[in-house]
């Protein structure tokens, strides 16, 4: 497909997609040459993106499987990007095989690629859908018939929320997606943060991501991000970068969090 027009409604390769380059900075194939030109420019201007993306991923699989543990059998994904290896289903239901995760995204390449990998998967779905209208996703019949939210219910935002440009639009996106929450909820959030809205890197990438579907990137401070939490208990360590999330080898555990430098903060609230 990597070389190849999508047979895919709505998909115009000459396009960057956010989704693709994602999975382009994490070795997949599933992209087109704009998407790597578009990645390949980031990763000019930081060159870190690719180990960025992949302790993303890692703090997913991480926080997911504590929450499972925790006895959360309901996952909501918004934004879920292209399936690869340790999806949130795939890390859930090795702790609860009875555990529903559904998948949004509004990427019909995304939406294809999990639909075939979820064929035989009956407790999972994809399900598309815009985090720009998060009215739309809680009231999907697709969403409200596989998921319960009377029940706990974890919310996944990985790397999503930092390309709605808007700071009043986001913190609306999040405050609607928890209204309906119920105690032993939890919500996870990994976002784009500067010190520093100016720096020169972070106009560079912005100027890049303008290109993109969906065009624009935006990066937020350590207080804006913290405020999506209100009223939520963070599970330890906290918002911190998402190689510092819990980490498992014994060198990043020692590392020190430097919050002086963008990066992607990730965290887990837990409502009471």
């Amino acid at each position: 497909m990597s070389a190849a027009e999508p047979d895919v409604p709505g998909v115009d390769p000459t396009v960057p997609s956010v989704a693709r380059m994602y999975d382009y900075y994490l070795g997949g194939k599933d992209n087109f040459p704009s998407d790597r030109e578009a990645a390949e420019k980031i990763i000019a201007i930081v060159p870190e993106v690719r180990e960025t993306a992949r302790d993303n991923r890692a703090f997913i699989g991480k926080a997911v499987r504590l929450m499972a543990e925790q006895g959360v059998r309901q996952f909501l994904d918004i934004g879920a990007g292209l399936p690869t290896q340790e999806n949130v289903h795939q890390v859930a239901q090795r702790v609860a095989p009875d555990t529903r995760v559904v998948y949004v995204d509004n990427d019909p390449i995304v939406l294809a690629h999990a639909r075939a990998l979820l064929a035989d998967t009956p407790d999972t779905v994809a399900v598309w859908g815009d985090v720009t209208d998060p009215a739309a996703i809680l009231s999907d019949p697709q969403i409200t018939g596989h998921l319960d939210l009377g029940l706990p219910t974890a919310v996944l935002m990985s790397a999503v929320l930092h390309f709605v440009p808007g700071d009043r639009q986001a913190s609306d996106i999040v405050a609607t997606l928890r209204a309906p929450l119920v105690p032993g909820s939890h919500l996870l959030i990994s976002h784009f943060y500067t010190p520093d809205a100016d720096d020169p890197k972070v106009k560079a990438g912005q100027q890049v991501y303008r290109a993109t579907k969906p065009g624009a990137l935006a990066a937020r401070s350590l207080r804006q991000i913290t405020d999506f939490f209100d009223g939520m208990k963070l599970l330890e360590p906290g918002l911190v970068p998402v190689k510092s999330w819990r980490p498992e080898s014994e060198l990043d555990r020692l590392a020190e969090v430097d919050l002086t430098v963008p990066g992607l903060l990730g965290a887990v609230g837990r409502l009471s």
